[in-house]
């Protein structure tokens, strides 16, 4: 039998544990919490002709009250008082919905197939979905650019098989946008439900069948719910990223396709003024922030209704 460790034995081991736990809070502090105190100081700014371009600039704790009464709230009195980024945000959330729809209803299937298919074939399966993250992403959205252009791929495909003798005109339209951000994310979506599906107990659904229920039951009623968390966790993997995409509405998108990816690129980079996009940063964040906040309530809800 082994002597418990002595008060430095004890002290040392308390440390390592304080450590372990405290590394992910640095983590977050330092690549999370800090620049966004960054983004939101300088969305309480107001743009200058200066370097950084905002004003005011932080002088140390001699100045801080000048400092603190400097700041305003001009940069989110303008995004509620112009109807663009209003626009802009609700385009977003309702191309990123979709997307994020066509992702489930095309990922659940894709899923539910790998989970079902036998052992030896799944590894490979799974290397067949994350095979497309081998390649760079901004080439595959080129890879697109040429399928939907007109007289492009898909036109010709469809004009052999004789289904339409006009171009499709697919391409710089919010669909365009939508097959990208489907194709690019889908992944996202197929991972976490394959990982919930697989851990399914099968007996389950071989219990239900010799109960009586048809298989269209069992599925709505055991597969579905016991997958609820990774279709949950697919769709927030899926709509969280693509609300704020900027790459494929500006390859695939065309004039008329408003999200706040572009506007906010548009007025860091274009129009230069710093604050204002940081105060669309902000914004989109606490945009984001909601649904994961209703997620993790109704998992602590179903976790205490167990």
């Amino acid at each position: 039998m082994s002597a418990p460790p002595v008060a430095g034995e004890r002290g040392r081991l308390r440390a390592g544990r304080v450590l372990v736990l405290a590394l992910p809070y640095l983590w977050l502090a330092a690549f999370f919490l800090a620049p966004f105190a960054i983004v939101a100081r300088m969305s309480l700014s107001d743009s200058a002709r200066a370097l950084p371009p905002y004003a005011p600039h932080w002088e140390g704790l001699s100045r801080l009250g000048a400092f603190l009464s400097a700041l305003d709230f001009e940069n989110y009195a303008l995004l509620a008082s112009d109807t663009l980024y209003l626009d802009a945000y609700l385009s977003s959330v309702r191309l990123a919905a979709f997307a994020t729809l066509l992702a489930l209803a095309v990922g659940f299937p894709l899923a539910y197939a790998m989970a079902r298919a036998p052992r030896q074939w799944q590894p490979a399966l799974l290397v067949a979905v994350i095979l497309p993250f081998w390649t760079s992403f901004l080439i595959r959205i080129y890879a697109w650019i040429g399928i939907l252009r007109p007289q492009g791929f898909l036109d010709a495909v469809a004009q052999g098989l004789g289904l339409t003798d006009a171009p499709l005109g697919i391409m710089n339209t919010d669909a365009a946008v939508l097959i990208g951000m489907v194709y690019s994310y889908l992944p996202f979506m197929v991972l976490p439900v394959y990982a919930a599906l697989e851990r399914i107990d099968r007996s389950l659904l071989e219990a239900a069948a010799d109960l009586g229920s048809p298989p269209w039951k069992s599925f709505w009623t055991i597969t579905v719910p016991l997958a609820a968390p990774g279709i949950v966790a697919g769709c927030l993997l899926v709509f969280i990223p693509a609300i704020g995409e900027f790459v494929i509405p500006d390859l695939l998108g065309g004039p008329d396709t408003l999200m706040i990816g572009k506007v906010l690129w548009t007025e860091f980079f274009s129009n230069r003024d710093w604050p204002l996009s940081s105060a669309v940063a902000v914004v989109l964040l606490a945009v984001l922030l909601l649904p994961v906040i209703v997620f993790q309530r109704a998992l602590k809800a179903r976790e205490g209704s167990r």
